[in-house]
């Protein structure tokens, strides 16, 4: 999945929070919905404007951030 091709990040839409391109329907929005056990049939029913596309590109851009995030013990001597 390229989800470069569904998501993007504008600083003049919703403070530059990732979104689905031509929506200003955050990623994290749609992952919280789907964490919350919606079905994406219904998300597609409540926000016509997106597409199944579009939700496996915010699952897709959230599994590509994790990956790539990196973390660092902290030392506390």
């Amino acid at each position: 999945m390229n989800w470069q091709e569904h998501i993007t990040a504008n600083p003049d839409v919703l403070v530059g929070k990732p979104v689905i391109k031509g929506t200003r329907l955050s990623v994290d929005f749609i992952l919280e919905l789907l964490a919350q056990g919606w079905p994406e049939s219904e998300i597609l029913r409540n926000y016509p404007g997106i597409t199944l596309a579009d939700i496996r590109a915010c699952l897709a851009y959230a599994s590509e951030s994790l990956r790539l995030e990196k973390v660092y013990p902290l030392s506390l001597a």
